[in-house]
């Protein structure tokens, strides 16, 4: 592959202000991601998963929201499988959904509209309805999230008294 990481972790190597604060919420959590000239066609344009490492190209990524949904898929992983993803994030379906509920309850936290993620050309055209379901608490992806000890719903935020999804018990699974 010919693409080149530029440099390392920190949200000062972005331009675009959104970028920049995703980019730092994610070296905050513990990812790596790197400002990278990414040359070969990847998934999504200017985003590339290298061996657990987010790469942004800025200049030829399409849609700034793409970064947290590709993130998501790396957060939800072992940390012994986040190493081994590389360039794609694969078709599980439940995999998917809990990148999409991650992601969703990022933006929230890091104060993102969640329409910079659920942009109208991603998500096979159900971009709106992902927005509009969440938006009213019905919810998919979570019980994943849940299981992995990330987050907890609200019939079981009600017997703990603590705050349900969209809240995040920790940001990457650990275990």
């Amino acid at each position: 592959m010919s693409s080149h990481p530029v440099t390392a972790g920190c949200s000062s190597q972005f331009k675009n202000p959104v970028i920049s604060r995703m980019a730092g919420f994610l070296t905050d959590i513990g990812l790596i991601v790197k400002s990278a000239a990414i040359s070969d066609k990847t998934f999504l344009s200017g985003l590339l998963i290298n061996h657990g490492e987010l790469w942004i190209d800025e200049p030829r990524l399409a849609y700034p929201g793409d970064v947290l949904h590709e993130a998501g898929h790396l957060a939800i992983l072992a940390p012994w499988q986040r190493q081994q993803l590389n360039e794609n994030a694969g078709n599980d379906g439940g995999l998917e959904m809990a990148a999409i509920a991650w992601s969703y309850a990022a933006a929230l936290h890091i104060g993102l509209d969640p329409a910079i993620v659920f942009h109208p050309d991603g998500y096979k055209g159900g971009a709106q309805a992902i927005l509009d379901n969440f938006a009213q608490g019905r919810y998919f992806g979570v019980p994943y999230l849940e299981w992995l000890g990330m987050t907890i719903d609200r019939k079981k935020a009600i017997l703990v008294q603590g705050p349900p999804y969209p809240h995040m018990l920790k940001w990457l699974n650990d275990g």
